[in-house]
């Protein structure tokens, strides 16, 4: 079987490599953390000029019509450079399910101007991994040939900079559904909340706010299957991200301590340092090796339920011990907030807990596992 990547794939990365690099670099980064901007404008065009936003877009809507792999390379290579552009919210969360389930004239509508980067999409699924009690359904009632949708959705990944945003709905029924929500129609309103990385989530309120049946994502009733999609794909995504974060994070740090030097030696070579990096590069192996077998399962259209529960798993608990050992053995160093280690620790602890922590992905894998006879825990790479 033949692991490597095509020279298409790999010619992709070196580019997103190139364009991060160059822009994405400590000093850049320094600067842009003591703004308020929330993502990095000039990359972002750059991304779109270069094609990378119009990867996973169909060829009808002036895209590659590449897949997920190639998406992902893109990913990783972001993550390598903690480079604070919205690729997730938009390419992710947003662009490949309207691929996937949109008609050609909602694709035509908002995957055309994506892919130049003119306008930016998101999606209101946050809570789709907490327990019932906390989650915040919106409503939606037909009224006039239309649906009026109500109810409040937080921790909207860009919201503010979304022109529109998919949001699951249930009718009184309780079937679910995703509607295409435009941010500029009557009753929607949309409020930034700051995180440590700036304003980069937002609660989007709808109050009897319609929309037309054509805003419906999929089918009637579809909803749920559409959202466990995306939650999927994106949790794939962060992955790929926290294998980027946490493998130049090591790279730093071996580097650092190879020069660091304490009695006369680098403090790389006391056996203590060289543990604790020697478990650091297991776990990147770990999230590499978990991370890739889920991608690739999803890229072929493969069940990959428990692939991405323990791929996610691994990549909160061993992307944790690989940032706080990068922080820990850089010293008094990796205390400064604006020391370019400390961005790695933020992301990765950004990435953890985003769409479920490792204890909730460790319950619904468990879950997955003691509810379906054909899943079993020999396809697993823990």
């Amino acid at each position: 079987m033949d692991f490597s990547f095509t020279e298409d794939q790999t010619a992709i990365a070196d580019l997103a490599a190139q364009i991060f690099t160059d822009r994405a670099t400590d000093e850049f980064l320094l600067e842009y953390d003591r703004t308020d901007q929330s993502y990095d404008e000039t990359l972002w065009n750059t991304l779109a000029e270069q094609g990378l936003l119009a990867l996973a877009i169909p060829e009808s809507c002036g895209g590659s019509g590449l897949g997920f792999m190639e998406l992902s390379l893109v990913l990783q290579e972001q993550g390598r450079r903690v480079a604070p552009v919205p690729l997730l919210s938009n390419l992710v969360m947003a662009g490949l399910p309207i691929a996937k389930f949109g008609t050609e004239e909602q694709q035509q509508a908002y995957l055309a101007p994506l892919a130049t980067g003119s306008h930016q999409l998101s999606a209101a699924i946050a809570d789709t991994v907490v327990s019932e009690a906390r989650k915040t359904p919106v409503s939606a009632a037909g009224s006039d040939g239309k649906v009026i949708l109500n109810g409040v959705k937080a921790a909207v990944p860009f919201g503010s900079f979304s022109a529109a945003i998919l949001v699951p709905a249930d009718d009184d029924q309780g079937n679910s559904s995703v509607y295409i929500v435009d941010t500029s129609l009557d009753g929607v309103t949309v409020e930034s909340q700051r995180t440590r990385l700036g304003e980069t989530l937002a609660t989007l309120t709808l109050k009897d706010v319609a929309v037309e049946e054509t805003a419906r994502l999929g089918d009637a009733g579809q909803g749920k299957e559409i959202v466990e999609w995306i939650e999927q794909f994106t949790n794939a995504a962060l992955c790929g991200m926290q294998l980027g974060v946490t493998e130049e994070a090591l790279k730093r740090t071996a580097e650092f301590t190879g020069e660091r030097k304490q009695f006369g030696a680098p403090i790389g070579s006391f056996q203590a340092v060289a543990m604790r990096a020697a478990d650091a590069y297991t776990d990147v192996e770990t999230i590499r090796s978990t991370y890739w077998q889920a991608a690739w399962r999803l890229s072929e259209g493969l069940d990959a339920r428990t692939e991405v529960r323990a791929a996610k798993y691994i990549a909160c608990i061993a992307g944790h011990r690989v940032v706080h050992t990068a922080q820990h053995l850089h010293g008094g160093m990796g205390s400064d907030i604006e020391f370019p280690i400390h961005r790695f620790f933020l992301w990765a602890k950004q990435i953890e807990h985003m769409l479920g922590s490792s204890a909730m992905q460790l319950k619904q894998l468990g879950e997955a596992l003691a509810n379906d006879d054909e899943l079993g825990l020999s396809s697993l790479a823990i």
